[in-house]
């Protein structure tokens, strides 16, 4: 995929094991990959103008609503099989419940029940939080914390998703296939995405590359169709969800753009 038709540096983010891997294409270049401890790391890797489209909730509820967000209850029903990718958000007081460091296992678990008896209090209909969502809380709280303190970044920087990408790149039809069963990397699922990204563009060889370190197969196929959103926002094409999207308490934009 060469000559990015955006005027401006885009750059599709998916958070992973070593902090976030980032697609970067810059005007009328090729798009390159790379790992950043920290989401300001990245930012200030790039251009002060760079769009981002990034695999990350943004704009926390204060009282989280039936299947969370707005965003969340508007892009499940397109997914299919899929939908279960879409997690549901907790309020920002859940998401804050804990902000420490885990030593031990136990006190991962003891950390998530605390987040979760918070999500309860906070939600109409009472619910706490899943496994899933509360191993991102940290990466939601390393956003929210720079959306802020700088609001210049609302109008840079954008949630997306990646199987709701997938979904618009497929022509409005859910991927087939899951990326991972059980937790493990699911080869068929994979190579679906694969093709579909080459369709939009993509070289296979630099589809076919072993991911950076730090990354896995998964983050590495996620940043390249947030990658795509990015270049779709920048240009003015991206659909949002919702349209227009909400702002939360502080003012941050909430919404899926694919």
């Amino acid at each position: 995929m060469t000559g990015n038709p955006a005027n401006v540096t885009v750059a599709g983010v998916d958070g992973c094991k070593a902090g976030w891997i980032a697609m970067r294409q810059d005007p009328g270049g090729s798009p390159i990959v790379g790992v950043y401890l920290g989401f300001d790391d990245l930012l200030t890797a790039l251009p002060s103008d760079a769009i981002v489209a990034v695999d990350m909730p943004i704009g926390l509820p204060e009282v989280s609503g039936k299947g969370g967000r707005g965003p969340e209850a508007l892009v499940r029903p397109l997914l299919g099989q899929r939908q279960s990718s879409v997690f549901a958000i907790p309020s920002r007081a859940a998401v804050y419940a804990d902000t420490t460091s885990f030593s031990t296992v136990d006190a991962w678990y003891e950390a998530h029940r605390r987040a979760s008896a918070v999500a309860a209090a906070t939600s109409n209909p009472p619910r706490g939080v899943s496994i899933q969502a509360f191993g991102i809380l940290g990466k939601i709280r390393e956003i929210d914390g720079l959306l802020t303190a700088r609001p210049d970044l609302r109008a840079r920087v954008f949630e997306s998703h990646p199987e709701v990408a997938f979904w618009r790149l497929n022509d409005g039809r859910a991927m087939t296939l899951p990326k991972k069963i059980k937790g493990t990397v699911n080869p068929a699922g994979m190579e679906e995405r694969r093709a579909l990204l080459a369709r939009h563009g993509y070289e296979r060889a630099f589809l076919d590359q072993a991911p950076p370190k730090g990354a896995a197969a998964d983050d590495f196929l996620d940043a390249a169709a947030m990658l795509l959103v990015a270049g779709r926002i920048a240009r003015g094409e991206a659909a949002s969800y919702p349209n227009p999207p909400g702002v939360d308490d502080r003012g941050i934009p909430v919404a899926i753009h694919v």
